[in-house]
């Protein structure tokens, strides 16, 4: 992992506006790579970024990130289903969208 991508990444991440999500797959798909790096890379260098913003495609986190982001998501007004999971339909937050376009590594 390239100190390159690392602040690709992390640069998607930190403009993921209050209350809204986007997928570790989301972000693959602008910077390159694939989910799993993704997340291997926030887990690594992430802990500035508003981490609790990227979720797993059906709006759910690893159980270890729950309640850190289950407060996160609470204090921004981040939609959430009964589960307590994100409801990523209403807030999902797509970098493509945003201006973010396909870097090469």
């Amino acid at each position: 992992m390239t100190e390159d991508y690392v602040e690709q990444v992390l640069s998607v991440v930190e403009r993921i506006p209050r209350g809204r999500v986007t997928t570790y797959g989301a972000i693959a798909d602008v910077v390159g790579g694939g989910p799993r790096q993704v997340g291997a890379c926030l887990s690594r260098h992430g802990g500035p970024v508003p981490w609790w913003r990227v979720v797993r495609s059906d709006g759910s986190l690893p159980p270890s990130h729950h309640d850190e982001a289950g407060q996160a998501y609470v204090e921004e007004g981040t939609p959430l289903r009964r589960s307590g999971s994100v409801d990523i339909v209403a807030a999902f937050w797509s970098p493509q969208e945003s201006g973010q376009r396909r870097r090469s590594r």
